[in-house]
């Protein structure tokens, strides 16, 4: 490389840039785990996005976030595997597939389950490669050699061994229960698989008869059509008004089947009437309610969401439909004898859109109360799991203390069907990693586990878990960091910790971050609805996956969502194509600069020690951040030490020596601008790496790529205090001298008169020492300097630490023209405040113009104002000079 030339391009360009750069990274093999002995794992478990589409904004986040940790922690010198993955996600998966199958004319019953599975299977391979090529647009440093799916064999053997551990336990069990149920699919839902929404229902309210004639009992419902199940109606022990009636029954309208009053703790007193049906079969506190009073359970519903033999006459109608009709039959028998207006939320599936119904079933449960227990002790000991925020614990804990039994079977076909076996002629089950020795007489369950049964085993199962002596598992379990959204805590991260500890022995990983959600600039969630959703993929292609990276993971500090907006973006590709352009002068000024010719030993300038020390200060306190997961925090202390210490200052003085005949301060520039904008591309590559590295590429380097360079650490000889306070000194000023001329509208070009007042020798020889730079950034015709300088009549002045600047009128401006320039400015603005006064002085304007329009004059009028008083103000400044 030779003066003024570089193999950098002119123009900062991101997709050009970006091109081949992962490719490249892959064939070097950066981002394999080496197991090597002398170095600390550190070991990150991608949360494995579902196999059914594109990925979100909130996909870009969360990846990025763990890009940015497994890329310094490399840096770092440790031995880093950043482990990726997919998971089958069952109903999102088999309704994608059902959709493309209706779309062909066919169903999955035509095709059989063989069939299905394998059209499963197809959809699978097509959309795991698209994510894998929207990580690649990431940039993401994962290890593809270790690249593992929720339903390959080796986490299918490890679900099997843990269904069947747990069942030997007694922790797994088959039971009734209620469970949320989608009618449309006809499977059961995980509570995460339920969206709830404010939809405008109704109270019903109704009078029961005492079975003996002596009266009746009022309750109210919003699903008049699940009364046909009720089996008792219950009121609290200690209200008075039903002492009397606790142990009797009521005649249930319509059925005409006798049901007991019971007495519950649960029921509310103060709310409505202080009794409740009681439905065990179709409500899961009414369900508990039965288990302690011993009651029936009443199934009125088929699996579609029709009514059933139990519902009698109303037996075959649509759960809604029957809904209607007998409510028109209690009217009319004098049962119901109001109907109030009730806005309610109410459980809708996330998949089919089916309004989810409480549904009494036959499933596979897991026994909580045992995994939770470990789950909440861990949390007392040292070795716990670390939320950060810390506040999530509570959210944590308080989700393990208050848990259900956790129902595990779906009625899905695409997923890890349950190890479990029914004799056909006897019954009998059979549970076990392998099929029973004669399978003709045996048919296995036809269920499939929730999806996230094989996703809490994750940690460990991809590292090769149930085999304990698997190298990987050995190595890298247990984990060291996880990060996730805030709105999986529940039922994903409890489930992993509560499986981690039950089959390794301990947490699955040290520390838990937590993010927010990604929201549009206003606040709202990203929605198809409100049309406000952001593809990442579009702001890779129009900005660059730099620039959407550093947005994403320095917007909000731990635990909080993040305002997405374009403007960001933009504002941060304007900071890319900064760094880019300065990196070119950098180069551009180097002469052939090769690394081992780097040398900073040599005389140093103020400018040269701040800019060290700037350094200095920057590498501690992004490495201290970043530990703390403070990337908002990193992100803003890089910013300003990139454009303003380095651009802004650092590259501008060192033009001086640059452009001047001393070869030693030429070559010591030289090498701090190689220095420094490495250590600086080394900080700010877990953020930005494309960039990053295609600049360190072109800097003086060793080694392969800055993704294997050394992370930087503080070196204590290159901070200079004194240096900083000088430098301080001098920026102050400039910044002082360039305000006063913007001020009184004075160009850089035009020379002025400036005389400094010291307050000390010490800072007078300061000063004098770097006259250079005052005379390069303030421009004076004239400098004086000294702790004696006579403050002339007619001046404009600053007052900095340690000094007095004096700027005099004369030479610095015409007075008269710029008193008639500033009385032409006053005019206009009082015309314009004139203007504005009229319109809100305008009664007929106030009332009928929107508010919006209203307060948009109103600060007009602010604004005007504010500046006829500072244009009035200058020019007395100015006739009094």
């Amino acid at each position: 490389m030779t003066m003024n030339e570089t193999t950098m391009p002119t123009k900062y360009d991101p997709k050009a840039i970006e091109e081949g750069r992962y490719e490249w990274w892959l064939k070097e093999k950066v981002f394999e785990a080496k197991s090597e002995a002398d170095k600390t794992p550190y070991t990150i478990v991608i949360p494995p996005p579902n196999v059914t589409g594109k990925l979100h904004l909130g996909h870009a986040w969360d990846t990025a976030l763990q890009d940015i940790l497994t890329r310094m922690k490399r840096m770092q010198g440790y031995d880093v595997l950043w482990l990726p993955g997919m998971d089958h996600a069952g109903i999102a998966t088999q309704a994608k597939v059902e959709q493309k199958l209706r779309e062909q004319g066919t169903t999955r019953y035509d095709l059989g389950r063989e069939k299905f599975l394998e059209e499963s299977w197809k959809w699978k391979d097509e959309y795991a490669g698209h994510i894998r090529e929207q990580w690649s647009k990431l940039g993401l440093g994962l290890d593809y050699s270790r690249e593992r799916f929720t339903l390959d064999e080796g986490l299918s053997k490890a679900v099997q061994k843990v269904f069947v551990n747990l069942y030997e336990k007694g922790l797994i069990y088959r039971g009734e229960y209620i469970i949320n149920w989608d009618p449309a699919t006809k499977t059961a839902l995980s509570d995460i698989e339920v969206i709830h929404k404010d939809v405008q229902g109704a109270f019903y309210h109704m009078r029961y008869p005492l079975t003996d004639g002596s009266g009746s009992i009022e309750i109210a419902t919003t699903r008049p059509e699940t009364m046909l199940g009720d089996t008792a109606v219950a009121v609290h022990p200690d209200d008075e008004r039903y002492q009397h009636l606790i142990g009797k029954t009521v005649t249930l309208p319509i059925v005409g089947r006798d049901i007991p009053i019971v007495a519950d703790d649960y029921v509310d007193m103060e709310f409505g009437s202080g009794a409740v049906k009681i439905t065990p079969a179709h409500d899961p506190n009414d369900f508990e309610i039965g288990n302690r009073h011993d009651l029936e359970r009443v199934l009125v519903m088929n699996e579609d969401g029709s009514m059933n033999d139990n519902a009698g006459k109303y037996k075959g109608m649509d759960r809604f439909e029957c809904r209607k009709q007998i409510v028109k039959d209690l009217q009319e028998s004098g049962v119901l004898f109001d109907i109030e207006d009730h806005l309610h939320s109410v459980g809708h599936s996330e998949r089919s859109g089916a309004v989810v119904e409480p549904y009494l079933s036959t499933q596979w449960f897991v026994k909580m109360e045992p995994l939770a227990k470990q789950a909440i002790e861990l949390q007392n000991q040292e070795d716990k799991v670390n939320f950060v925020p810390s506040r999530f614990e509570n959210t944590y804990l308080r989700w393990m203390e208050n848990i259900r039994d956790w129902c595990i079977s779906r009625q899905l076909w695409w997923g890890h069907r349950i190890p479990a076996w029914y004799h056909k002629e006897t019954g009998e089950i059979h549970v076990g990693e392998e099929a029973p020795a004669d399978p003709e007489n045996w048919e296995q369950d036809n269920d499939v586990l929730d999806t996230w049964f094989s996703s809490a085993l994750w940690p460990f199962s991809t590292m090769g878990w149930p085999d304990e002596e698997a190298a990987d598992y050995k190595r890298y379990y247990p984990t060291s960091a996880l990060v996730t959204g805030y709105d999986i805590i529940a039922f994903w991260v409890s489930r992993m910790i509560f499986q981690g500890i039950e089959f390794t022995g301990g947490r699955p990983f040290k520390d838990v971050l937590i993010h927010g959600l990604v929201r549009d600039e206003e606040g709202r969630k990203m929605s198809k609805s409100l049309g406000n959703g952001v593809d990442p993929m579009d702001v890779i292609a129009d900005y660059g996956a730099d620039s959407l990276r550093y947005v994403l993971t320095t917007g909000s500090s731990p635990g909080q969502d993040l305002r997405f907006s374009m403007d960001k973006v933009e504002s941060i590709w304007n900071f890319a194509n900064k760094i880019w352009n300065a990196s070119r002068f950098a180069l551009m000024n180097m002469d052939g600069l090769k690394f081992e010719e780097i040398d900073l030993t040599g005389e140093k300038s103020v400018a040269d020690k701040w800019i060290l020390t700037r350094l200095n200060d920057t590498i501690e306190n992004v490495t201290s951040l970043a530990d703390r997961y403070e990337f908002g925090e990193v992100g803003r202390t890089l910013y300003n030490f990139i454009w303003d210490d380095f651009c802004s200052w650092y590259i501008e003085m060192a033009k001086l020596p640059l452009n001047g005949e001393n070869e030693e301060a030429k070559k010591t520039t030289r090498s701090i601008l190689a220095y420094v904008l490495d250590q600086t591309m080394r900080l700010l590559h877990p953020f930005m790496p494309f960039i990053t590295e295609e600049i360190w590429q072109n800097l003086p380097h060793e080694g392969k790529s800055i993704t294997e360079a050394a992370w930087p650490t503080v070196n204590e000889q290159f901070t200079d205090r004194a240096a900083e306070e000088e430098m301080k000194l001098l920026i102050d000023i400039i910044r002082s001298v360039r305000n006063i001329r913007a001020e009184v509208n004075t160009p850089m070009s035009n020379p002025i008169q400036l005389m400094i007042r010291t307050t000390s020798e010490e800072t007078t020889d300061r000063l004098k020492k770097n006259e250079a730079y005052l005379e390069r950034f303030c421009h004076p015709e004239n400098l004086q300097i000294g702790t004696d300088i006579q403050s002339p009549d007619k001046a404009m002045t600053a007052v900095v630490t340690g000094a007095e600047l004096f700027l005099p009128l004369e030479g610095l401006i015409n007075l008269d023209e710029e008193i008639a320039r500033l009385e032409k400015e006053l005019d206009k603005w009082t015309k314009e405040v004139e203007r504005v006064e009229k319109k809100l002085s305008n009664e007929r304007f106030v009332s009928k113009a929107p508010e919006a329009v209203v307060n948009e004059e109103r600060e007009k009028q602010k604004d005007y104002m504010s500046k006829q008083e500072a244009v009035k103000t200058r020019i007395a400044e100015l006739k009094n000079n």
